[in-house]
C-alpha cells in the first residue's frame, strides 16, 4: 500500500494546500509543520508555474510571490528535501514543468521527487489520454498520480480515469477555479454519487473553508477533504497586515484542527 493510501487507513482526512515559497522558502518548512500539527495527513504542496489555469486569484497570487521570491523546480526539491515532513506529500503543479525538466524530461522529474519524498503528483492540466508516458515512470517509481474528476466527466472518461489513478482521486466541487465558498455546492453531491463504485479513496476540494462544510462532505461519502485557498489567504493576510510569522503559523495550525473536527464530526472515526 502506499503512503498516500495508507493516509486514509484510519478514517477521512485533512489535505491543505500551500504554494511552495510564498512568501519564502522559510515560512513554507514552518507553515507546512504547523499544518501537520493541526491534523493534516497529507501535504498538497504548489510547484510554481506561471499560468496556473486552475487555481483562482487567490492561489494564483500566491504563486506570483513565490516565483517573485525566486521559487523555481530546483529550489523546490530543495526545499521538499529539507523539510523532513511526517505526512506524505503530493506535488501540485502543471505539466510544461514536468515536461521540460532535467536531462531527461519526465523521467527526471519524478526522480527527483522520490529523492525528496514526494509520494504523489497531481498534475491538472495533463488529460488521462496524454498521461502514459508519466503514469509508465511514476508507477515504476512507486509514485501516485492523481487525477481531477470535475463536475463535467463524463462516465466514460470517469472509468478511463479510474482505471489508471492511484493514491486517491481528486473530486472537484464545483465548476471554475478555486476559492472560498461558504457552501457545499449541488455537484459534489452528485459527483461522490458517481464515485461510489470505485473502490479508491476520495478526496473533495474546490471551496472548502470551515468545519461545517468539512463534516457534509465527509457525511456524503467523501474519504478526505482538501483546503487550499482558505490558508493561503491566511498566509496573505498576515503578510499585508504586518503580523508576525509565529501568529500566522498559530492560525494555520487552529485552521486545520477546525477543519479536522469537522471531518471527525462528519463521520465519528477521526478523534480531533
Amino acid at each position: 500500500m502506499s503512503l498516500i493510501k495508507n493516509a486514509f487507513s484510519e478514517g477521512p482526512i485533512l489535505i491543505p494546500y500551500i504554494a511552495a515559497g510564498d512568501p519564502d522558502q522559510e515560512a513554507t518548512v514552518e507553515y507546512v509543520a504547523a499544518l501537520v500539527r493541526g491534523g493534516a495527513k497529507i501535504i498538497e504542496l504548489g510547484l510554481p508555474f506561471s499560468e496556473p489555469i486552475a487555481d483562482g486569484p487567490v492561489i494564483q497570487e500566491a504563486i506570483n510571490r513565490a516565483l517573485e521570491a525566486g521559487m523555481t523546480p530546483g529550489k523546490f526539491f530543495e526545499l521538499v528535501y529539507t523539510m523532513d515532513c511526517e505526512v506524505p506529500i503530493v506535488v501540485m503543479t502543471y505539466y510544461n514543468i514536468v515536461h521540460q525538466y532535467g536531462e531527461i524530461p519526465i523521467e527526471s522529474f519524478v526522480s527527483d521527487s522520490v529523492k525528496c519524498g514526494i509520494s504523489g503528483m497531481i498534475i491538472p492540466d495533463l488529460p488521462v489520454e496524454e498521461a502514459e508516458p508519466l503514469l509508465k515512470i511514476c508507477n515504476e517509481k512507486g509514485v501516485d498520480l492523481i487525477f481531477i474528476i470535475a463536475p463535467t466527466t463524463r462516465e466514460q472518461r470517469i472509468k478511463k480515469i479510474m482505471e489508471k489513478i492511484s493514491g486517491f482521486v481528486y473530486v472537484q466541487a464545483r465548476l471554475g477555479t478555486t476559492g472560498v465558498h461558504k457552501d457545499v455546492s449541488q455537484t459534489t453531491y452528485e459527483s461522490l454519487d458517481r464515485l461510489r463504485e470505485y473502490n479508491i479513496p476520495k478526496a473533495v476540494g474546490f471551496g472548502v473553508s470551515n468545519a461545517d462544510q468539512a463534516a457534509e462532505i465527509i457525511r456524503s461519502g467523501a474519504d478526505g477533504v482538501i483546503a487550499g485557498s482558505v490558508f493561503v489567504d491566511m498566509i496573505d493576510k498576515g503578510r499585508m497586515e504586518g503580523v508576525d510569522r509565529e501568529d500566522t503559523v498559530r492560525l494555520l495550525e487552529e485552521k486545520a484542527r477546525e477543519l479536522v473536527r469537522g471531518i471527525g464530526g462528519g463521520t465519528g472515526n477521526n478523534k480531533p
